[in-house]
């Protein structure tokens, strides 16, 4: 008996041809759709790997199939191809909103070792692409919390997520940080991690039709950034930004444009953010490294999308 959690029929059909293939050389993989639903459940449940029903098999090999597919960047191109479909019926909608979330990080995700376990050779996919994450012998991270983006707190460790959203709430790129990075510090490295391919031919696109924002990202280099893009932009202006210009008068320049209608829409990312964390291994992070914590993050996106 399968778990309300677990892929569809449907959802099935759409991601099955995505997936890697054995390459005859390390054995056989073990069955993508049982791996992937007790990959799913852990995510939803949060319960511990060894902890996995079993209906899901080995929880060694869930786990394991989890770790390599975080780091070599399988999750991330998993739900790319999933956008890009979306993207070639016109069901995406790119007047975007960028936002972020705090996490809190169980103790069980402090105490890593300083070098990640290197990855096992052989079982990557054979005609497949792979982003550079997965051409190296370790992942990143290692060598203290902050680089395995823990931020300390009053109440203990956190990570941040940045993220961007369409306006269907449905997530677009993501970025990890320790949990007291400022928002704006990231904004153009979640604008960056937009990359929708192209089914068909053509560059993959990377700019979407408008932003919004709240006024955490309110300072010159991000509007800069996107008047240099071409990228029409609605974030409120801080006061003291506003009573400064004011007071240098004629050399302050205008007051930045203000679309009231267009900024309603920002709401969108904080729905698309709850979605997320209806995964309680995203609300609470309980993953050591934080390129497996990603994986887990991009999974959650990655399910939203496929029940969308």
């Amino acid at each position: 008996m399968g778990s309300r959690g677990d892929l569809t029929d449907a959802q099935w059909e759409r991601l099955e041809p995505l997936l890697p293939v054995s390459n005859r050389r390390c054995g056989r993989w073990r069955d993508h759709r049982q791996v992937i639903n007790g990959v799913l459940y852990r995510i939803r449940t949060g319960v511990q790997w060894r902890d996995l029903p079993d209906r899901y098999g080995p929880w060694k090999t869930v786990h394991e199939r989890h770790r390599r597919w975080s780091a070599d960047g399988t999750w991330e191109q998993l739900l790319q191809r999933i956008q890009a479909e979306a993207d070639a019926v016109g069901d995406i909608d790119w007047d975007i909103s960028v936002d972020s979330t705090t996490v809190r990080a169980h103790h069980h995700a402090a105490g890593a070792r300083n070098a990640p376990p290197p990855l096992k050779k052989g079982l990557r996919t054979s005609g497949q692409d792979r982003s550079d994450l997965g051409r190296v012998d370790r992942p990143a991270g290692g060598g203290g919390a902050g680089s395995e983006a823990l931020g300390r707190s009053r109440g203990g460790f956190t990570t941040k997520l940045h993220l961007s959203a369409d306006g269907r709430c449905r997530v677009l790129s993501l970025v990890i940080t320790p949990g007291q990075r400022a928002d704006y510090t990231q904004f153009k490295s979640v604008m960056d991690k937009i990359r929708v391919p192209r089914l068909t031919t053509g560059r993959p696109r990377t700019r979407p039709d408008s932003v919004s924002a709240d006024k955490g990202y309110s300072n010159r280099q991000t509007r800069r950034y996107l008047r240099k893009r071409s990228i029409r932009h609605v974030i409120p202006e801080k006061a003291d930004q506003a009573a400064h210009r004011v007071r240098r008068g004629s050399s302050g320049g205008r007051a930045p444009g203000f679309d009231k209608e267009r900024y309603k829409k920002r709401n969108t990312v904080e729905r698309a953010i709850n979605r997320l964390k209806n995964f309680r291994a995203v609300a609470t992070r309980y993953d050591k490294r934080a390129y497996i914590f990603l994986g887990t993050v991009t999974t959650a996106a990655l399910a939203v999308w496929l029940r969308s």
